[in-house]
């Protein structure tokens, strides 16, 4: 690639779809969806994919990059072929059943295309049976496909379409050589498109060695996050945050939410506490079956769901219009993670809210998420007890007038309410207050002001800090321990399969649906690996990791039963050093990282972690 192939995107494309060259049943079927004008990314991407010619687009997501290579790849199909014709490779099997859900429906004016998602945590006979059937366009995690294609039930001989959509996030999580393994097993007359919001020289050396002659279609960006999302944090401590977080819906306009948080467990009792206070709300994580996450991923769309609380990995590709809030419970460990969260709202030019809770000793943290986003987060207050009342007076109100709309129902208890009064000799607005207090229960209607010790305690989480150059370091906390005890697992790739402990990471993150908080010790040795997970580890998901695949081999997990497997806490000789959270030294906390490429970027203020090999 050249600098004069570069196509540089600064505003909307004017010419329709069909100018693009997108025809027939495609065009009827993004008119049915209420697609009219082509984003810039798919103005510039679609007549390119038509001529033939290989494309590396670099946008962020929700720029519509996937109708762009998506309306392409339909318009050239064959229906008649039952072998695989195309095949999109996506990080996490969220995203990929994101773009398959897209697919599907772009495809829905088109009589017998079938489109199938492959990832990890789906049972291998849906996908087997699928298969057999014949299927036009496979979406799916590289781990997945590599087991397909090592088990032979996977035919890419007849592949003319490949795409990799967030390449660059599928090399973070170590799947460079999976990747490299799947291109290597298709046609080499195919067409190729790569998509990715960076372009770091690994994605430059793919691009290099597997597109020929593409087009290189950047879309330029004002800031890392869009300037349609505006960022808010408040100063709160741990302790006082389910509160805070409580208050801030009281008084928000929201429409959808996602709630982000640290672990897995976290997710589940933050969620039974928002249920607890009338709020509907679900929790996503990797130990939620994958029927049920898109249970409620599809309540959310519909509107019988206002709230999901999540992990990253759990939330990685939601595309969700009713977002228009994203919450960070606990603020995240790498800006990267930050910026993925926010973009889950403000998505394809829509508004969109986020609000970071900081404890006060994270005040740090700001200036890491300023010079990420290039955006400075506003300092909201917590909203007070009147706040509070009037919002709950003014839903009283809206109640109270909705009611008098049923003009049906309130004839009827007039007549009840007509009698009381004639044999109580009691006046209407007395009784109107009496059915106020029975409809409202024991839960007081207003909050009293001078009763407010969430406000008393935030106001103290907001005192400016106190000059700390004098104080000697505290002592490690070492009786503390925030996940709990590991068990140690061996898995058969090591030291000469040229395995990396992110290689391992990504894999077992993805397929088992892990977060980054369940990995302990990764000690990587010449012909195996010891990776310390949680020791209450479900069954459930030792059944998804064992048929992973990484660097095309068999990871064939197993707990290990050689000397020192387990341990209760602590780091251990040759493996990766991990604390609990709140032991780890402050300054650290937001500048390690598990991702390799930001090694030498001054726009990123974290340094990868040490592993001994």
């Amino acid at each position: 690639m050249t600098p004069e192939d570069a196509a540089t995107i600064d505003a909307p494309a004017t010419p329709g779809f069909e100018e693009l060259g997108i025809t027939g049943a495609v065009l009827k079927a993004i008119r049915d969806l209420g697609y009219e004008t082509p984003s810039p990314i798919q103005a510039a991407t679609i007549p390119t994919l038509l001529s033939g010619r290989d494309v590396v687009g670099m946008a962020q997501t929700g720029t519509g990059k996937t109708a762009a290579f998506a309306l392409p790849v339909l318009e050239r199909l064959d229906v008649a072929q039952k072998t695989p014709q195309a095949l999109v490779l996506a990080p996490t099997r969220e995203l990929a059943l994101q773009v398959c859900e897209a697919f599907e429906s772009y495809a829905s004016r088109m009589k017998g295309v079938h489109v199938l998602p492959v990832y990890g945590g789906q049972g291998y006979g849906v996908q087997l049976s699928a298969l057999r059937r014949g299927v036009h366009v496979i979406v799916g995690t590289p781990g997945r496909i590599m087991d397909h294609l090592a088990k032979g039930t996977l035919d890419l001989s007849q592949l003319q379409y490949l795409v990799l959509d967030e390449a660059d996030e599928m090399l973070k999580m170590g799947f460079a050589e999976d990747v490299e393994q799947i291109l290597a097993q298709t046609p080499e007359e195919k067409q190729v498109a790569l998509f990715s919001a960076t372009m770091p020289p690994q994605i430059r050396r793919l691009a290099q060695k597997y597109l020929r002659e593409p087009e290189e279609i950047s879309i330029k960006s004002k800031t890392a996050t869009g300037t349609n999302i505006t960022q808010r944090y408040l100063v709160v401590s741990y302790a006082q945050k389910v509160d805070a977080l409580t208050r801030i819906l009281e008084v928000e306009n929201f429409d959808g939410m996602i709630v982000f948080v640290r672990t897995k467990n976290e997710t589940e009792t933050l969620a039974e506490k928002l249920r607890a206070r009338g709020y509907s709300a679900a929790a996503i994580n990797g130990d939620v079956p994958q029927v049920q996450r898109e249970r409620s991923v599809n309540q959310l769309k519909d509107g019988k769901l206002d709230i999901l609380v999540a992990t990253d990995v759990a939330a990685r590709g939601l595309d969700v219009e009713r977002i228009s809030h994203v919450v960070n419970f606990d603020i995240p460990t790498d800006t990267e993670s930050y910026v993925h969260r926010i973009g889950r709202t403000g998505r394809a030019g829509r508004s969109g809210d986020a609000i970071s809770f900081i404890t006060p000793r994270e005040r740090y943290l700001l200036k890491h998420i300023e010079k990420a986003t290039r955006q400075q987060p506003t300092q909201m207050q917590l909203p007070s007890t009147e706040d509070v009342n009037t919002t709950r007076l003014a839903r009283f109100d809206d109640a109270i007038t909705t009611a008098l709309g049923d003009g049906s129902r309130i004839e009827k208890f007039r007549d009840i309410i007509a009698h009381y009064v004639r044999n109580h000799d009691v006046p209407e607005a007395d009784v109107a207050a009496a059915l106020a207090v029975v409809a409202q229960g024991d839960t007081p209607l207003l909050l009293d002001p001078a009763d407010d010790a969430l406000a008393k305690a935030v106001e103290h989480d907001n005192r400016p800090p106190r000059e700390r150059t004098t104080r000697e370091p505290r002592e490690p906390r070492t009786e503390r321990r925030g996940r709990g005890d590991y068990s140690a697992y061996r898995i058969e790739v090591g030291r000469r399969h040229r395995v990396e402990p992110r290689q391992i990471v990504g894999a077992l993150a993805n397929e088992g649906g892990l977060g980054r908080d369940d990995f302990g010790a990764i000690n990587i040795r010449p012909d195996f690996s010891i990776v310390e997970l949680p020791a209450n580890l479900d069954s459930g998901v030792l059944e998804k990791l064992r048929d992973t695949r990484i660097s095309g081999r068999l990871i064939e997990i197993k707990p290990d039963r050689g000397p020192g497997a387990r341990r209760s806490g602590g780091p251990r000789d040759g493996g990766y050093e991990r604390r609990d959270r709140d032991d780890r030294p402050r300054q650290d906390r937001f500048d390690r990282s598990s991702r390799d490429d930001r090694q030498g970027r001054d726009d990123k203020p974290f340094r990868k972690p040490r592993h001994k090999n």
